[in-house]
C-alpha cells in the first residue's frame, strides 16, 4: 500500500432526499363532477447508505467527496399517483469501517461483511394524499400531509484494518522485515522510528494450502494511548485484530518491562483489547548465542507463549506460525 493511498478517516457531510408531498387531487370527469379525492402520497426521500466492499482497503475515493446528497422524494399526483421515490445514494467502504456522528463522537454501526448495507441517514417519508382522509362524514378532503424533511449532519467514517494478526511493538523492532519475510507484501523498511506510517496488509502462507491475514501496524511509543506518537491512530487498527503479536527485540534491555509497557498502553486505550489471544516474538534472536537464548527465556513473561526469531536467518519462523494458527483458530 502506498503511504499516500492509503486513508483510514473522512469525514463527510450528508444529507438524505426529503419526502414529497402528498396531492389534494380532486376527481373531475365529465361524468364524475364530483368524484371525491384522489390524491396520490409523495414518495420517500432517498437513503445515504453505506455498503461494505472487499475489494476496497482505503477510504481514499472519499477524500475528496465531502458532500453526499441524496434524491428527494416526488409529490403525488390524481388518479392515485404516488410519486417516484428519491434516488439512493450508496457509499461503498472498505471492511472494518465504522461510522460515527462527528458531534457527538456515537458510533453508529461498523461495516464488517462484503455486501453489507447499512443506512447512515434516512430519507424522509412521502407525505400522504387527501384520499386517505376521507370518511363517510368528510368525503372532500382538500388537504394533504407535506413530506418529512432531509436529515442531515456531518459523519465520521473510520477504517479499522481487519486481519488475524496485528503487530504491536515499539518502532524499530522488526515488524516490518517479519512481514516481508512471511509474505509478498513490500513495506517500506528503514532505520528509523516510525518507517512505518500506514497498516500493511500480507497473506501468510501456512501449511496444507492455509493461510491467514497479517497486519504491520505503525510502531507503538509510551503515552500512545494519550495521543503521543501515532497514538490512536496506530491503536485503532489494533482493535480489529484477532490475535496480536508482540515484537521485542532481543538486544532491548527488559523484554518483560517492555512487554509491560505495551500491555498498559493497549488497557488504556481498551481494557478489551487484553482478552484478545496473544503471542510474544524475540526479535534479532540471530545476536543471541544459545546459552544466552536459555538464560533470557528464564525472564520472560510466563503468561504468553513465546518464541525466539530472526526474519534474517529464518531461525523460529515457522514455529512462530504453528503459535499463531493455533491461537487464530483457538
Amino acid at each position: 500500500m502506498a503511504d499516500t493511498n492509503f486513508v483510514d478517516y473522512v469525514k463527510i457531510f450528508a444529507r438524505s432526499g426529503k419526502g414529497g408531498a402528498g396531492s389534494t387531487h380532486l376527481r373531475r370527469e365529465k361524468f364524475a363532477p364530483k368524484g371525491g379525492p384522489d390524491g396520490g402520497d409523495g414518495g420517500r426521500g432517498g437513503h445515504v447508505i453505506i455498503k461494505g466492499d472487499a475489494q476496497l482497503w482505503t477510504l481514499l475515493h472519499l477524500k475528496y467527496r465531502r458532500h453526499i446528497f441524496a434524491g428527494h422524494g416526488g409529490h403525488g399526483a390524481g388518479a392515485l399517483k404516488t410519486g417516484a421515490d428519491g434516488e439512493d445514494i450508496t457509499i461503498e467502504v472498505p471492511l472494518g469501517t465504522v461510522a460515527k456522528d462527528a458531534e457527538t463522537g456515537e458510533i453508529l454501526f461498523e461495516i464488517t461483511t462484503d455486501g453489507e448495507k447499512k443506512v447512515l441517514v434516512k430519507g424522509g417519508r412521502g407525505g400522504l394524499g387527501n384520499n386517505n382522509f376521507k370518511s363517510s362524514t368528510f368525503q372532500t378532503p382538500r388537504f394533504a400531509q407535506p413530506g418529512e424533511p432531509s436529515i442531515e449532519g456531518w459523519f465520521i467514517l473510520e477504517l479499522k484494518v481487519l486481519a488475524d494478526v496485528g503487530l504491536v511493538g515499539f518502532p524499530n523492532v522488526g515488524k516490518s522485515t517479519l512481514l516481508s519475510v512471511v509474505s509478498a507484501a513490500k513495506p517500506r523498511i528503514d532505520n528509523y522510528p516510525f518507517t512505518t506510517l500506514v497498516p500493511n496488509l500480507g497473506i501468510v502462507s501456512y501449511r496444507d494450502d492455509k493461510s491467514f491475514v497479517m497486519a504491520d501496524i505503525p510502531g507503538i511509543i509510551e503515552g500512545a494511548h494519550e495521543g503521543k506518537g501515532l497514538g490512536h491512530r496506530f491503536l485503532r487498527h489494533i482493535e480489529r485484530n484477532s490475535v496480536l503479536l508482540f515484537m521485542i527485540p532481543a538486544d532491548c534491555n527488559d523484554i518483560s518491562r517492555e512487554y509491560a509497557i505495551l500491555l498498559n498502553e493497549l488497557k488504556m486505550y481498551n481494557p478489551e483489547l487484553l482478552d484478545k489471544s496473544k503471542v510474544l516474538a524475540i526479535t534479532k534472536s540471530d545476536l543471541l548465542d544459545a546459552e544466552l537464548t536459555d538464560a533470557m527465556r528464564l525472564t520472560l513473561p510466563s503468561d504468553i507463549p513465546a518464541v525466539f526469531i530472526s526474519s534474517v536467518t529464518g531461525s523460529g519462523i515457522q514455529t512462530l506460525k504453528d503459535l499463531l494458527w493455533r491461537a487464530i483458530n483457538t
